[in-house]
């Protein structure tokens, strides 16, 4: 529901604040006191077309502000598709137009495209016009609205939707999966030789994951080893020089010192120690040999680790994943050798699955018919008082591609004349007595159970006054009873069933036009109604009549 509408400098509008309640919301005004400014602001709001001169002369751009209570699934589901915070009170619709055109929205803040701000708007409100494209004048939402209406008012209806996207989604997922099954065996020919040479090779391989990792670990200690080996021969190599080892040499060195004919020697503690280092060095000598390496298992090695690196480049995949595409191929080979018996398999479940579909879909095929029987009956109930009576309705059903929503297409079809063919909605009623029949529909498919909307209604008492004018009032009040309306009207009839009422002014001060909008109640609302009854000079006789027309 709109609760509160904010416009700056939208053309005659300097700054205007409305707060809007549920029901009928009537305004009235003498003509050209701008209330047309008005749908223009809030359709700006609401995500339409921007234009420039909108803007208020001498201001440099224009704003509106339209708040809402209320946030159903399907604008919740833009909002969270579009990253807008919301919770369930409250709704800000926010549009900037610019003296050269150019032109911003905002959703509770956050800058959001036009195309989101209009798929917001369309559902938050529903404007009939003389120049509005509304929904019910588009072919395509007619399946949903009868579907809508039939949930509402035939019992099970809503269980016949389900069974028909619940029984297409299972077919659709079916004939998907034997459509590509068709395609992979018009391969299988030039396939099954890819596959089964690469299978054996992967089988004669036999990967195993980590292997790679633990090859290559192994490899580079046996490399080292190598190396280390070398090192182990140098030293042992420096350590005997010429071929005697240096704990020969001490010895030799120690023995000699033995010689010197003292008693007692006097270098006893140098050949003691010769012979400790003598020892050291014999010790340190018989540990520096090399340890054998196979040469045999580091080529083997090297051999399995390079196999396996190139059958994982051939592959495009890591060593570790050879295992799992060795699966796959042969999974896909299986496939192949036993796609004669899964085609039959699936051919058959596909073919139960769309003759379950379709008994679904001729289920609520008839339910749709009865759904349009109680439209159309409806609706005929309530053209005659608004001089329509000569008119007559159909929801026209023509079999259509199997879909979640079953195997039909449906479009509303109108025909204002006796003896004359029925034609599509939106091509048939025009001017005033489209926007009568608008009101006629949306009074029958708006009733117990339908989402609450907000609906406005530009001059739909054009061409109408007395009785029918009263009888739009009544349906106009009870459209609103269970939604919102805002009517723009010329109607005493009409206005008279207002639940708010708001008079529209135009002002002149300083050679500078001005259009405010105020709520008015009591003795004001009387002579407002008055006005509209009798013109500019309010009779005693055009006071009597509003009082009567105003209901309580």
């Amino acid at each position: 529901m709109l609760t509160r509408l904010c416009i700056s400098n939208i053309v005659l509008i300097e700054k205007l604040t409305l707060e809007f309640g549920r029901g009928l919301n009537i305004l009235t005004g003498e003509t050209g006191a701008g209330k047309s400014i008005l749908m223009d602001a809030l359709a700006l709001a609401l995500g339409a077309r921007s234009d420039a001169g909108l803007v208020r002369h001498g201001c440099d751009g224009a704003s509106v502000v339209a708040e809402f209570d209320g946030i159903d699934n399907g604008i919740q589901t833009i909002l969270n598709d579009a990253g807008i915070a919301w919770d369930d009170d409250l709704l800000i619709l926010r549009r900037t137009l610019s003296i050269d055109g150019k032109s911003r929205a905002w959703i509770n803040d956050t800058p959001v495209s036009i195309k989101t701000l209009k798929q917001v708007g369309d559902i938050l409100v529903e404007i009939h016009g003389q120049f509005e494209n509304h929904s019910l004048m588009d072919p395509t939402t007619h399946r949903k609205t009868l579907d809508e209406f039939g949930t509402h008012t035939i019992d099970g209806y809503d269980a016949l939707l389900r069974d028909v996207a619940t029984t297409y989604d299972t077919y659709h997922d079916a004939n998907v999966r034997l459509g590509e099954l068709k395609e992979m065996l018009s391969r299988a020919a030039m396939e099954r030789e890819f596959l089964e040479h690469n299978v054996a090779e992967l089988r004669a391989l036999n990967p195993i994951p980590g292997e790679e990792e633990d090859l290559a670990t192994r490899r580079a200690a046996m490399m080292n080893a190598e190396k280390n080996a070398a090192i182990v021969s140098d030293a042992a190599a420096a350590i005997a020089p010429n071929g005697t080892t240096l704990d020969a040499q001490i010895f030799s060195v120690a023995h000699i010192l033995e010689r010197i004919k003292s008693d007692p020697n006097p270098f006893a503690d140098q050949i003691g120690r010769l012979y400790d280092a003598a020892a050291m060095v014999a010790d340190v000598a018989g540990t520096l040999r090399p340890d054998e390496m196979n040469v045999d298992d580091m080529d083997a090695i090297e051999e399995r680790l390079f196999a396996i690196r190139a059958a994982a480049r051939k592959h495009r995949v890591s060593p570790n994943e050879l295992p799992q595409k060795l699966a796959e191929m042969s999974a896909a080979l299986d496939v192949i050798d036993h796609s004669d018996s899964e085609l039959k398999k699936l051919t058959t479940a596909v073919t139960q699955y769309r003759a379950a579909f379709d008994v679904a879909a001729a289920k609520l095929t008839a339910a749709r018919n009865d759904a349009q029987t109680t439209m159309r009956d409806r609706l005929l109930e309530q053209l005659p008082d608004l001089k329509l009576g000569s008119a007559d309705f159909s929801a026209e059903m023509t079999t259509a591609a199997p879909s979640r929503h079953g195997a039909d297409d449906i479009m509303f079809m109108i025909r204002t004349n006796p003896g004359t063919p029925f034609a599509p909605l939106h091509k048939t009623a025009s001017g005033g007595e489209l926007a009568r029949l608008m009101l006629a529909m949306r009074v029958v498919l708006s009733g117990d159970g339908a989402a609450a909307r907000t609906f406005v209604f530009d001059e739909v008492d054009t061409g109408i006054s007395g009785a029918t004018a009263s009888a739009v009032g009544l349906r106009l009040n009870r459209l609103a009873a269970g939604h919102q309306a805002l009517v723009i009207t010329h109607s005493a009839q009409v206005a008279g069933y207002a639940d708010r009422h708001y008079k529209i002014e135009k002002h002149v001060c300083n050679d500078r036009t001005t259009t405010t909008v105020r709520e008015i109640i009591d003795d004001e609302r009387i002579k407002e109604v008055a006005r509209i009854i009798s013109g500019a000079e309010i009779t005693p006789e055009s006071i009597a009549t509003a009082k009567t027309l105003i209901k309580q």
